[in-house]
Formats: structure tokens, sequence, C-alpha cells
């Protein structure tokens, strides 16, 4: 089964970025063939359309979640809303060869407000790529992280158990 975490923060030193390589170092401790596509690394071009040329760690983050079986994405709450820099790397995505994948979704803001409305939207967007997505998404707030690392140990369960079940839904799903 091949895994791909996508920290969905532009920001270099993003707090989601922290969660995200968490979860990565998790997954890939339950399963090797798992990637890290880190959006705070600015190698994602801005898409401009699907007949211009883009730079090879944009194409390579593309395929990599298309090869995907498991998506594990993490967005910080911006305005309301997840990151345009998540929504920017799904207008690479082709739905057509996303049917019947897994996702599990994180998502962090510095307050307890707005979770489940962006919940809302990233379910919204991956329907759209006909992808199952976790009912159990993992919301936490910025107290969650000090000194660069996930301090609250609930938290750090949380985000093991919404891996561990994605990781499950995936293997149901893709028993033959």
């Amino acid at each position: 089964m091949k895994v791909v975490v996508i920290s969905g923060s532009p920001r270099k030193n993003a707090n989601t970025q922290i969660i995200m390589k968490y979860i990565y170092e998790y997954a890939k401790s339950k399963n090797q063939d798992t990637k890290l596509i880190n959006l705070s690394e600015g190698q994602i071009e801005c898409y401009r359309g699907p007949d211009e040329q883009y730079n090879e760690p944009t194409k390579t983050a593309a395929n990599d979640i298309m090869d995907a079986d498991v998506w594990l994405i993490g967005s910080p709450i911006y305005n309301s809303f997840f990151s345009s820099s998540l929504k920017n790397l799904f207008e690479y995505i082709n739905y057509k060869k996303t049917v019947g994948k897994v996702a599990g979704i994180t998502i962090l803001a510095s307050g307890n407000i707005g979770f489940v409305n962006v919940q809302t939207l990233i379910t919204q967007l991956l329907s759209y790529f006909r992808v199952i997505t976790n009912p159990k998404a993992v919301f936490l707030t910025t107290e969650s992280i000090n000194d660069n690392i996930i301090s609250d140990v609930d938290a750090q369960n949380r985000l093991k158990e919404m891996v561990d079940e994605t990781l499950e839904m995936a293997s149901k799903l893709h028993q033959d």
C-alpha cells in the first residue's frame, strides 16, 4: 500500500509541518512505502492550466498523490478555510485516477473554532476526487505544540489513532 502525507501549510516554520512530520514518521513505521509532500518547501508551482509546463517537484508531488492508496492530509485554518496552497496542489490531480483512495484529515487552528467547517470543505474537495474520507478527523490547536514538538500526549494518541484507522480502512477496501 502506498501512503502520501501532505503538509498543507505554506509557512516555513509552520506548526502544521510539525504535526505532519510526526504523522509521516508514525505512518512510515506502519508502512514503509510512505512519502511526505511538504508545501512549506515552496517547490509546488502555482497552477496555470493543463497545457503549461511545471517543475519536477510539482509533477512528482502530483504523481505521488495519484499513485498513493492513502492520503494523510494536514491543513491549518486560514480565514475560515483550508490553506490555498493545499487547494493549489489539488489542481494538478486527475480525478479519474483517484477513485477509491482513502484519506485521513488533521486540522490545526490557533483557537477552538472553525474545525467542522474546514473538515466539511476538505471532505467536499475529496468527494470530488471520489476519495473515501475517514470521518474521524483530528482537530488540534497550537497549544498542543511546544518547542517544535507535539507536547500533548492526547494529541499524539489521536493522531496515531487516525493514521491507524485510515490505514485499516484502506486495507479493507483494497483486499482482493
